[in-house]
């Protein structure tokens, strides 16, 4: 049946599955599905948490298909209802997981080390300094820097203004430049939960950087 859908595109399938066709969505599954992991895995930092969250977003999204206006990309909207399944397990996991713990968990299931490759290196280094980011700079560089969401829609995700993305995202640029250009993903953390982070013995914009409105 996939073969018949290949051509079809995604607001159609849409407008089939709230019909009632069967297969519509499994296609949308099949063509999203690793581009909604890999924002899931970004913005948990942990497998499983990632999977779980994952799971619930396109649950979500079958289930409140008929909630799709059309006003947005499809690909868009699955990544608003993605994103909040991550915050919701992310929010849930906290009473007994510390993000420090995410941080040891996600370190033991992701690779760790450069494969010997200076693309696989870089690679790396940008994933280790992205975890260590403060959570709602990291958000922002993964839904706009990454995955190209736009700063409009990227607010009405994460429920702040505008203004707000920009300035968590210029911060969250300087405070990743700042580690990659010391090669060290082991930057420190300031004390503000909207500050960047810093590489040790180092001072700049990313580690004076105070909170945000």
């Amino acid at each position: 049946m996939r073969g018949a859908l290949d051509e079809v595109d995604d607001r159609e399938l849409v407008r089939r599955h709230v019909a009632g066709d069967p297969d519509a969505f499994g296609e949308l599954f099949a063509r999203h599905r690793d581009r909604m992991w890999g924002v899931a895995l970004s913005v948990c930092r942990d497998p499983e948490l990632a999977a779980d969250a994952v799971q619930d977003g396109f649950l979500a999204a079958f289930r409140r298909a008929e909630g799709y206006r059309g006003d947005a990309a499809v690909t868009t909207w699955l990544h608003r209802v993605v994103v909040n399944a991550c915050l919701d397990r992310l929010r849930r996991a906290r009473p007994t997981d510390s993000l420090d713990d995410l941080d040891e968990r996600a370190s033991t299931r992701l690779p760790s080390r450069p494969d010997g490759t200076a693309q696989v290196d870089t690679r790396l280094l940008v994933q280790d300094a992205l975890a260590a980011l403060p959570e709602p700079q990291r958000l922002v560089l993964v839904l706009v820097d990454m995955h190209g969401v736009p700063v409009a829609e990227a607010a009405r995700m994460l429920g702040v203004a505008e203004g707000t993305v920009k300035s968590r995202g210029s911060r969250g640029r300087a405070a990743l430049a700042a580690v990659l250009r010391a090669g060290t993903p082991d930057g420190a953390r300031t004390s503000d939960d909207e500050g960047g982070i810093a590489p040790p013995g180092r001072t700049g914009p990313a580690a004076s950087a105070g909170g945000e409105a």
